[in-house]
């Protein structure tokens, strides 16, 4: 008998999904998402094709206790809705800042659900954070807008590494002030 891990992270109420940690059988949903292109080159780290073994190492990493970086999926299913819509992460930065990313399933796309996770765990704060940053791409101005939307300031371009695809990619780049 396998037992599922217990992560000691909060789970997120919104009015239409709650934000919750990451469990096994996330994976299946997680790779079927990350494995579709217009998702993988929106981010830095989701290679394209996805390794298999690649979901589950994520959500592996993700229950670690020393973990870096926490994640949340998007889930609907007590409300009648999908198990997994999407993640939301926060990676712990030094000086009490941490850098909040985030993807959606495309069918779940234009329907306000990235706006409504970054606004809840922007207004949960579970790290205590004075500041949260963010990146996007700049060929993804509906990233921008959610960030907008919960109040980032912007700060200024930069670019950074898409692994999906295998290169530099402008980017614009995103504060809030959680003081």
């Amino acid at each position: 008998m396998k037992q599922e891990t217990i992560v000691k992270q909060p789970i997120i109420e919104t009015p239409r999904f709650v934000l919750r940690p990451l469990r096994g059988s996330d994976v299946g949903l997680m790779e079927l998402y990350a494995s579709d292109r217009r998702v993988a080159e929106m981010t830095t780290t989701i290679p394209h094709p996805l390794p298999p073994g690649a979901a589950e190492a994520f959500v592996a990493k993700a229950q670690r206790d020393d973990r870096r970086e926490h994640v949340w999926a998007m889930d609907a299913s007590d409300e009648g809705g999908a198990e997994l819509m999407g993640l939301i992460s926060l990676a712990q930065m030094d000086r009490n800042q941490s850098e909040i990313s985030y993807w959606v399933a495309p069918a779940m796309w234009n329907t306000g659900l990235a706006s409504e996770a970054v606004k809840a765990l922007v207004a949960a704060n579970p790290l205590g954070n004075a500041t949260m940053f963010a990146s996007v791409f700049q060929d993804n101005p509906g990233s921008a807008r959610v960030l907008t939307n919960a109040k980032f300031t912007y700060l200024g371009d930069a670019e950074a590494f898409s692994v999906a695809r295998n290169a530099k990619v402008p980017t614009w780049t995103y504060l809030r002030k959680l003081d």
